[in-house]
């Protein structure tokens, strides 16, 4: 949403799944929690994250889901309407040159430990030493579905070595393993009049099925009402996939192209999915130990289907 002045939070996309769907009254509901402001008690759990997620779009209009991580401060609101990131992606990671592109971001501040979550999204600006302040024109929380609980037991300070990133058009054998292990990752969406995304997806080990080597599919469950993502993927059939290997620090950032998948029979052969969503590779960067964090898996989420 770029016009904050407009009483109706969604944009045609997002109405359009909801409608579909069945949830249009419940969605407006809930769509009330979105401000245009950030709240003291959202500013307090901002400033303790040491990792940050964004979504931001490239040149050609390609969603990419980015990490960011720092010492607790590194993110927070300096004002209502402001936050400042002062943190450097990893090597390989589009993201600074994707904002300097198309100022639309979307960030979502998690924390594994509580399983709490919150989202803004809005225009950004990348200042000469790289650091971004976020125009904050949506801000909200959401519910804590389908987060495994994890507690970070070790911060590897060096560097990732940048020699080591590597682009594929395809899935190579690693990125199959690691994807088809995955509990979590990150999408990133958008419709590029209304703004960027990102969101956070879980399921059970090898929810995300590598249908081949370029194409994934992962249920999409009952979430919030909103359909913010898939509203977007309605509208701007694209998409970008964070996977972090929480034990070694491996990240694999994707685009492609992302479609609904509305058939129930297809969806009826997973369990607990209302839809599917499938995506198709076009770019993959992937990025050995190019998180500092090493994570140890607590608990799974209770509401894995």
């Amino acid at each position: 949403m770029t016009d904050d002045d407009r009483d109706e939070p969604f944009h045609a996309g997002e109405i359009a799944v909801q409608d579909r769907v069945g949830v249009r009254a419940g969605a407006t509901r809930i769509g009330r929690s979105i401000d245009a402001e950030i709240a003291p008690a959202a500013a307090h759990f901002l400033v303790q994250r040491y990792t940050l997620y964004l979504g931001t779009l490239d040149a050609v209009g390609r969603p990419w889901a980015s990490q960011l991580f720092g010492p607790p401060g590194f993110v927070g609101a300096v004002d209502a309407r402001t936050v400042r990131i002062d943190a450097a992606p990893a090597p390989g990671d589009p993201l600074l040159e994707n904002l300097r592109a198309d100022p639309h971001v979307g960030m979502l501040a998690i924390d594994l430990v509580t399983r709490r979550r919150f989202r803004v999204n809005g225009t950004a600006a990348v200042g000469t030493d790289g650091t971004i302040l976020v125009t904050v024109a949506q801000a909200y929380g959401n519910c804590p579905k389908y987060i495994q609980r994890r507690e970070p037991v070790e911060v590897r300070p060096a560097p990732p070595d940048p020699t080591r990133v590597a682009r594929h058009r395809s899935l190579p054998t690693m990125a199959r393993a690691q994807i088809e292990r995955a509990d979590t990752f990150f999408l990133a969406t958008a419709n590029p009049t209304d703004g960027a995304d990102v969101s956070h997806r879980g399921g059970r080990p090898g929810f995300v099925e590598v249908a081949s080597d370029t194409r994934l599919v992962w249920p999409d469950y009952q979430g919030n009402m909103m359909f913010m993502s898939l509203g977007n993927v309605a509208v701007h059939p694209f998409a970008g996939l964070l996977f972090v290997d929480f034990e070694t620090g491996d990240v694999l950032q994707l685009t492609g192209r992302a479609a609904i998948d509305w058939d129930a029979t297809h969806a009826a052969t997973v369990p607990g999915a209302e839809r599917l969503v499938t995506f198709d590779v076009d770019e993959m960067i992937a990025a050995p130990a190019a998180s500092p964090l090493r994570w140890r898996l607590v608990e799974a989420s209770p509401t894995n289907p």
